[in-house]
């Protein structure tokens, strides 16, 4: 008998059918022997609809009430499953972030979790019954409640299997899997079987919206496998796992794994910056401070004792991080800056990159083939990413996924989600 926690996206409990869907199959679950928690996200676009009546009747909403706000989404789809789960003989119990004991640092809008207590989740399986946990939220040291961010529900998740010590984490979404590609972009895209949390992690980081990049962290810290299917076929994923989990064994690292496009960021220049020790230091240290995280990050060759930086960020926090880079600007006498948003970012993934030399180089030529120019270059030992205009993102990842021998050969053919 396994313990297993899955969590179903806004997509999966979208409406009331939906949700007695997903009531049915924690029941097949269930009467399989399994003992379960099941996390929820917010219904359908619930959290998009409460961001905009929040700034309909303010034009800057206090974060601390704006996480007071959001957390009400999760509360009534874990409320909702579970008299969907009653009504289908399943004894099932709900529990906000807070009852849970999820606990986080005090950043509103994006807390991190510091520690998950799971006592009373921990009871509710003891006593034989399926715990409904709201997804996204928890309660700061500060005892006030917070949101996680973007993709919360999946760190809820994963941090829930963690503490519990659970066989597997399922993440439910509107895909049946990770893809080479996004189909929407490349329709011969494929699903990948199994991925090694490295590799997940890269391609979370650059830009796949299939988990969120603090659940993957989490995952591979305390080793949780995690299971990515769909709630409409419910067929099988794709399993993210340890290099020596068994689902490994035998199976040779591809050279690319997926090529993953992100058109989410802005690119940021600062010119004529003074080139002297801690200027660095200063510019990024007060977008940290700033809870802003920076992604890419380029400076030019110093000339007649100046350089030019330039960095990317979300587009979400360009608001933010302007003034910021502005005064400092002025403090340290560089020249203006300025911020473009029609930027995208391209990047190859895989684990037997390593042991493959050319990559990049090959990356560069089928780029320059097709009359892209690159504008950024950032690798790892697994990943290269690079910086086009956002107007090219389409033909150059189509172009790379079949260069690289990522097409399957035919067009996907399963419904897709809408874009977010």
């Amino acid at each position: 008998m396994a313990l297993i926690v899955q969590k179903y996206g806004g997509t999966s409990v979208a409406d009331p059918e939906r949700m007695r869907n997903v009531a049915r199959h924690v029941a097949e679950t269930r009467k399989a022997g399994h003992h379960l928690v099941v996390v929820v996200s917010a219904m359908g676009k619930a959290t998009d609809n409460l961001l905009q009546l929040a700034h309909q009747v303010s034009q800057n909403p206090p974060s601390r009430e704006m996480d007071m706000l959001l957390t009400t989404g999760e509360r009534i789809s874990m409320s909702l499953l579970c008299m969907a789960l009653h009504d289908v003989g399943i004894d099932a119990v709900s529990f906000t972030g807070s009852q849970v004991g999820i606990i986080t640092d005090t950043v509103h809008g994006k807390a991190k979790i510091l520690e998950v207590k799971g006592d009373r989740v921990r009871a509710a399986i003891g006593e034989g019954k399926v715990a409904v946990v709201a997804g996204f939220q928890g309660i700061s040291t500060a005892k006030e409640i917070t949101t996680l961010g973007r993709g919360g529900s999946d760190t809820t998740a994963v941090a829930l299997a963690a503490a519990l010590q659970a066989d597997s984490c399922e993440i439910y979404t509107d895909v049946t899997g990770v893809f080479t590609a996004d189909p929407r972009v490349v329709p011969q895209a494929r699903k990948i079987g199994v991925l090694q949390f490295d590799e997940m992690l890269e391609m979370a980081g650059a830009g796949s919206k299939v988990l969120a990049l603090r659940s993957v962290e989490f995952a591979r810290n305390h080793d949780v496998p995690i299971h990515v299917r769909s709630s409409f076929t419910w067929e099988e994923g794709t399993w993210v796992v340890g290099r020596h989990h068994e689902r490994m064994k035998n199976m040779e690292e591809p050279v690319i794994s997926g090529v993953v496009q992100d058109a989410s960021e802005a690119k940021i220049t600062v010119h004529s910056v003074p080139d002297r020790p801690g200027v660095s230091a200063a510019l990024f240290e007060a977008l940290a401070n700033a809870n802003i995280n920076v992604d890419m990050i380029v400076q030019n060759t110093s000339t007649a004792g100046t350089t030019d930086i330039s960095f990317t960020v979300p587009k979400a926090d360009v608001a933010t991080a302007e003034p910021i880079v502005a005064n400092l600007a002025k403090e340290i006498a560089a020249g203006g800056v300025n911020h473009d948003n029609d930027i995208a970012k391209i990047s190859l993934v895989g684990a037997g990159m390593k042991t493959s030399p050319g990559i990049a180089a090959k990356m560069f030529r089928v780029l320059a083939d097709n009359d892209v120019n690159i504008e950024m270059i950032s690798t790892s030992t697994i990943r290269v990413s690079v910086v086009v205009r956002s107007a090219n993102m389409q033909k150059a990842v189509q172009a790379l996924h079949t260069a690289f021998n990522l097409d399957s050969g035919t067009d996907y053919s399963a419904p897709l989600p809408e874009r977010k």
